[in-house]
């Protein structure tokens, strides 16, 4: 089937619309940083620099470190961003951008998220990694996809129940990283974490500034949520649209985190760009040793 030019969406110069790259200009292992900022602070320490381009919020960087190829990609904020990278990356390499036709046989890419993250269990030290070994999403995203075989509704289900989680919000799903890509990554610094992805920054974080929130107490039954043992661990804005998406496009994807703050606690990180540059140095000597 050929896909229109409505739904395989594509510039003059053949590159995908949003990204603004083409099929050349990716590797097959690919990072991702919500801050286009922080793309140069990812590529700076790649042996070389092939491509460098850039549109809107989305700026990427492909070189090579120690003989490995690797792109880095900014998403901006959210999952409704994460909707539009995830399908474009994978677009670039299972699409065949000439003929507009899916392609027969699929390539699977290497996804890593480096970003940064708040506590919300105290035993949690602003300044420490995490590793999202599950996320749950408040997001809508994955319920406009067929994704039902690749979420954990036993999870989900339970977490409805011991919060009272209101009708009117989306119904949350939990889905989990790749267990093999995140071995990589392990290591005994490294919290195993279950991240909460928010569909905002304040009110959905439970941040009160000149607004009430609809539960005051959310952020507390987060925190007591406990399935067999899991429990909820932090909150960010993008990881369970990555996983989701990641899965469901046959990809291997896996969330790093720069605890910035402890909302148990109170505490914020004094110096965060030093932390999250710890952060990109563990990952990328991780993925090259």
């Amino acid at each position: 089937m050929q896909l229109k030019p409505s739904e395989l969406v594509l510039n003059a110069d053949n590159s995908i619309y949003h990204l603004n790259i083409l099929p050349e200009d990716i590797a097959d292992t690919i990072i991702t940083v919500g801050d286009p900022d922080r793309v140069g602070e990812v590529s700076k320490y790649f042996d070389t620099v092939e491509v460098k381009k850039g549109k809107r919020e989305f700026h990427t960087h492909t070189g090579t470190l120690n003989g490995k190829r690797i792109s880095v990609i900014s998403t901006g904020i959210g999952t409704d961003n994460i909707d539009i990278v995830l399908n474009e990356l994978d677009a670039l390499v299972n699409i065949n951008f000439e003929t507009r036709k899916i392609n027969s046989e699929k390539k699977q890419l290497d996804i890593i998220r480096i970003g940064t993250t708040g506590a919300i269990q105290p035993h949690i030290n602003v300044g420490d990694f995490l590793l999202s070994e599950h996320a749950i999403g408040f997001d809508s995203l994955l319920r406009f996809y067929d994704a039902k075989h690749v979420l954990n509704e036993e999870v989900q289900n339970s977490f409805i129940k011991h919060t009272t989680w209101s009708k009117d919000k989306s119904t949350p799903y939990v889905v989990s990283c790749d267990q093999d890509l995140a071995a990589t990554f392990m290591s005994e610094t490294m919290h195993k974490g279950f991240t909460a992805t928010n569909v905002g920054f304040y009110g959905p974080q439970g941040r009160v500034l000149r607004l009430k929130t609809e539960d005051p107490s959310l952020n507390d039954k987060l925190a007591s949520f406990d399935y067999n043992g899991l429990k909820i661990t932090n909150l960010e804005m993008e990881t369970s649209g990555i996983y989701g998406l990641a899965k469901l496009l046959g990809h291997r994807a896996v969330s790093l985190n720069c605890i910035l703050a402890n909302r148990s606690t109170g505490e914020f990180l004094t110096n965060p760009t030093e932390a999250t540059e710890k952060l990109i140095e563990y990952a990328l000597k991780k993925l090259t040793e």
